[in-house]
């Protein structure tokens, strides 16, 4: 637990970011990122001291405690500097411009993210966590360096707001008549020269679930035949699920594991992560139909929906890593408490089935890690599966009950559009693997919390929301992922409200993000006060670029919509980020995905009739990645790939390749035996 604020409050107290209240009783003037502060560096001449971290994050906590409380440092900050407290997570442009900046300096980067930059925001100095000696002696030096050779740092400054400025300089490229998928192979064979081949993943730590990487690969074995890495993507789904990074008692993964072997992680839940992970079992049991994944996704789900919903259709952002002012303490056990809550023969089971020994031990307490699958441990045990997982359920329950009574990890209770809208696909995801209702239901919510809260009449998106009151305009990841999300809504429901606002949010796009020159959108709106740079988001990370998204759902918008600018548009970004995927796939893999689908046939399937949707919901419980799906209930339609379609009488299904239609049919495996 945190301990209780002394003193008088900084002006960060009347912020509404938790991250930011956390910082609100430190004996450091914190500011903002505003025009007031920004004006106070000018006025004063005093450098900025710009630290961007995000409330669930571990080490900001410890950097925290060491240096920001000390009253020592402190003094040595506020006298020398205008610090600015940031939340990455409410402003994801000031931190992509600023850990550009400390990877240029230092070839490394992450949170807490500490940028020494000129009163008007050009940065000179940089880095990532400091222990508190070390910190002094930065504050110092460049302090010292400021006030004696301020010439120097304001070369130095201009050199570097140079390169961040060149990085974002993009030549268009010619759009190939047809796109070929050859470089996939050629980058693939190099990426898994990385692979771990006893844990999954790659083969280095920490290790990260990059959602999109596996997506790739599942897409690429979709039209490859390629055993090892088949075996490779199956390893790694089973070993993420497994591991600490999981947890194996409420459901749901940690951000990062910081060993190899997915053991250990940084304890922090982010939305984010929970919400691609759902799509990607949910895609990965379409095509495995492995129990194991569903099992995830419906952990998952309980979890977010237990833990970090509002209970009216929007979700929260992250829960904290630390409980009581120690890391993991809330998810970790000690045998003496399992012994008290379990019985002889229960604790002997869980002993085994988690690894309550030398393998899951960590810090003097003990990680559940899961071993093997279920039908492995039962066959090994000569048990029977169900007799097994009752049991297992049944011990899982005595822990979650035992767990529920400790001080829980702090919750960031902001909400973001874009990370609510990658868990309405997510729901959509598995809403189509596993046909539950409910989870289609609770997409429709986060859509509706979107559409009422978050966006107005002209389809301007707002990014955050927090106590009622929507904030900060919104950035291109709030629009490409609730535009994806949307053009999949309507796939599932064919309620054309959601492809009007789809359509609505792609045109707001072209009007204040598009930038001709590249074909690619800049991550801020041209409505947004301008920052030293304005970036363009193009690597998938943990999270796929805004542009790589946008991309793959300007193709399918103007597919369904016969838009001929967004299919042109979409082929140019693509062109354009050829080189990337060659260079570094691992880091275009939702790019690549765009590459699969235009270098393969793409199938429009159009659906009429009154059994339209029961057979959409069929034919979407299979994996058809290079494919998109358009239907009506009756025949009034504006749609062009719905016209002439309809019998009276009969519900059909057309599968299309460029509007080009085989014969109709009325049955889904029909269909599906025509797509493949």
């Amino acid at each position: 637990m945190r301990k209780e604020h002394q003193g008088e409050p900084n002006i960060l107290i009347e912020e509404s970011s938790p991250y930011l209240l956390q910082h609100a009783y430190n004996p450091v003037n914190w500011r903002p990122w505003n025009d007031k502060s920004l004006a106070e560096a000018k006025k004063t001449n005093k450098p900025l001291l710009i630290s961007i971290g995000y409330s669930a994050c571990h080490w900001c906590h410890v950097m925290e405690r060491e240096s920001f409380e000390d009253s020592t440092v402190a003094e040595i900050m506020n006298e020398n500097f205008i610090c600015i407290k940031v939340d990455r997570e409410e402003r994801p442009d000031i931190d992509h411009i600023y850990m550009d900046a400390v990877q240029l300096m230092s070839g490394r980067g992450g949170w807490p993210l500490n940028c020494f930059a000129l009163p008007d925001g050009r940065p000179f100095y940089g880095g990532t966590y400091f222990p508190r000696e070390q910190w002094k002696d930065i504050l110092l030096q460049l302090s010292n360096l400021y006030q004696s050779d301020k010439k120097k740092v304001e070369e130095y400054a201009d050199k570097l707001t140079t390169g961040l400025i060149q990085n974002e300089l993009i030549e268009k490229v010619d759009v190939p008549r047809a796109f070929s998928n050859t470089i996939l192979k050629k980058a693939v064979d190099q990426w898994r020269m990385n692979f771990d081949s006893k844990h999954g993943g790659n083969n280095y730590a920490p290790k990260f679930p990059m959602p999109n990487n596996y997506e790739f690969l599942l897409h690429y074995l979709d039209q490859n035949e390629d055993i090892e890495l088949k075996n490779h993507l199956l390893l790694t789904l089973d070993k993420m699920a497994q591991g600490g990074i999981y947890d194996q008692i409420g459901g749901g993964f940690a951000r990062y594991s910081t060993d190899m072997e997915w053991k250990v992680p940084h304890f922090e839940k982010m939305l984010y992560d929970n919400a691609q992970l759902i799509s990607l079992y949910s895609n990965a049991f379409k095509v495995f139909k492995e129990e194991s994944y569903k099992e995830v996704v419906e952990e998952s789900i309980s979890f977010l929906k237990r833990e970090m919903c509002n209970g009216k259709g929007v979700y929260y952002s992250a829960l904290d890593a630390d409980s009581e002012g120690e890391e993991g303490l809330f998810y970790t056990w000690a045998k003496t408490e399992l012994k008290e809550i379990l019985t002889t023969e229960e604790y002997a089971l869980a002993e085994d089935y988690f690894n309550i020994n030398k393998q899951g031990e960590w810090e003097g307490r003990y990680i559940p890690l899961r071993r093997g699958r279920k039908e492995e441990f039962a066959e090994k045990n000569q048990q029977g599966l169900s007799s097994l997982s009752e049991q297992i359920a049944s011990i899982k329950e005595k822990m979650f009950q035992a767990r529920s009574n400790r001080v829980r990890p702090g919750l960031d209770d902001k909400s973001l559009t874009s990370w609510n809208a990658l868990l309405m696909k997510g729901y959509l995801d598995a809403y189509e693997a596993f046909g539950e209702s409910e989870y289609l239901s609770e997409a429709i919510s986060i859509a509706n919390f979107i559409l009422v809260k978050q966006m107005n009449e002209e389809g301007k998106l707002m990014h955050s929301y927090k106590d009622g009151v929507s904030s900060i305009n919104g950035f291109l990841e709030d629009y490409s992922f609730t535009l994806e999300a949307f053009v999949q809504l309507y796939e599932n429901t064919f309620d054309n409200t959601w492809l009007t606002l789809a359509e609505k949010l792609a045109d707001r796009c072209l009007e204040y993000f598009y930038d001709p020159t590249s074909s690619y959108f800049f991550f801020n709106s041209s409505e947004d006060t301008e920052l030293i740079n304005r970036k363009i988001e193009k690597a998938d990370n943990v999270i796929p670029a805004s542009n790589s998204s946008l991309c793959k759902t300007l193709f399918k918008l103007g597919s369904l919509l016969s838009n001929q600018e967004y299919l042109d548009i979409s082929d140019q970004m693509l062109a354009n980020s050829m080189n990337m995927m060659e260079e570094h796939i691992a880091y275009s893999s939702n790019w690549a995905q765009q590459l699969l689908i235009r270098s393969k046939e793409f199938h429009e399937i159009a659906i009429v009739g009154k059994e339209a949707l029961s057979l959409g919901k069929e034919i979407r419980s299979n994996y058809l990645p290079n494919s998109i799906i358009v239907g009506s209930i009756d025949e009034a339609t504006e749609i062009e790939l719905l016209k002439n379609k309809w019998v009276n009488g009969k519900s059909l299904i057309y599968v299309c390749v460029e509007k080009t239609c085989k014969r109709p049919v009325e049955v889904a495996e029909s269909a599906i035996e025509q797509i493949n």
